[in-house]
């Protein structure tokens, strides 16, 4: 089965050739199995074991804080297959809700190396050989923390600001070697990321009750969160698009947020993100919540 040729990728008649990574778990592996369905022949990435049983796309050993492990892994696709047509830069993970001085300088470098330089170091691998072949789709999984931060998860929201930020300059650069970048901005996804949070290295005492009451609230949000089946169905409509769109919302909340962000006046939306992860309000409380829910 190939896919339908779409601007920025020369057609082909056998299938695109897609690379996931952090692939072995949540959205990854949602998204690696969507595009498999969907035709193309998926590459995985993860640097841990993937989780036992069958899927539908081969895994690759990849850690994207590496320069040799990108290196080589781009390298062993490309003897493979000889061209990557979809990037998905996916791999990425979070401090658990913590106040912003309660993670060291050593703690917050770390989740920018996977977050943020990680997709750097894979967009420079893998860009050459896009050229090369006269086009490609880099497709980076963001999140609404990128443009509508969360109090208690600095560290991550900024990793995902700088996310939105590269990735529409990169699009403006590449755009003309027949190269389009796309952001998936996804609300809370009712995944395993939250068992996955690394706890802050530098608690203060000041921060103990909020990292408590956020942390519930965090827990409570993912379980009613959306499936990670609903962002691997906004990566596929954006890898397949004909004219493909800078920002990808993925899901109703996201959709929802990102029109609040936009529209609502910044006390308004102040004010529900308190209200909404039960904080102590600054000031009056307003007549009015944005639905964060």
């Amino acid at each position: 089965m190939s896919v339908a040729p779409i601007e920025g990728i020369p057609m082909k008649t056998a299938p695109l050739i897609a690379l996931v990574t952090g692939a072995s778990s949540g959205i990854g592996r949602a998204t690696a199995d969507r595009l498999a369905g969907a035709g193309y022949t998926v590459y995985g990435t993860s640097r841990r074991s993937a989780q036992p049983g069958p899927r539908s796309f081969a895994m690759l050993p990849l850690d994207v804080t590496i320069d040799e492990s990108v290196e080589a892994a781009v390298g062993h696709l490309m003897r493979l297959e000889g061209r990557i047509d979809l990037l998905v830069n996916n791999a990425g993970y979070s401090v658990a809700p913590a106040g912003a001085e309660e993670s060291s300088i050593e703690q917050a470098q770390s989740i920018f190396e996977t977050n943020f330089f990680g997709i750097v170091r894979m967009t420079r691998a893998v860009v050459p050989h896009m050229r090369r072949q006269g086009g490609g789709r880099i497709i980076n999984i963001g999140s609404v923390f990128g443009f509508l931060p969360m109090p208690y998860m600095a560290l991550y929201a900024a990793t995902k600001h700088a996310v939105e930020g590269y990735s529409e300059s990169l699009d403006h650069e590449l755009r003309g070697q027949g190269i389009r970048v796309s952001v998936i901005e996804p609300a809370n996804t009712n995944t395993q990321f939250d068992a996955n949070l690394l706890e802050p290295d530098a608690k203060l005492d000041t921060y103990r009750e909020v990292r408590a009451t956020v942390g519930a609230r965090l827990k409570e949000l993912i379980e009613t969160a959306d499936h990670p089946n609903i962002v691997a169905d906004t990566v596929l409509k954006a890898a397949i698009a004909t004219r493909p769109k800078l920002r990808y919302p993925a899901g109703a909340r996201a959709s929802r947020l990102q029109l609040l962000r936009r529209f609502a006046p910044a006390a308004l939306v102040d004010d529900g993100i308190r209200k909404n992860l039960r904080l102590a309000a600054l000031s009056a409380p307003s007549t009015r919540t944005p639905a964060f829910d």
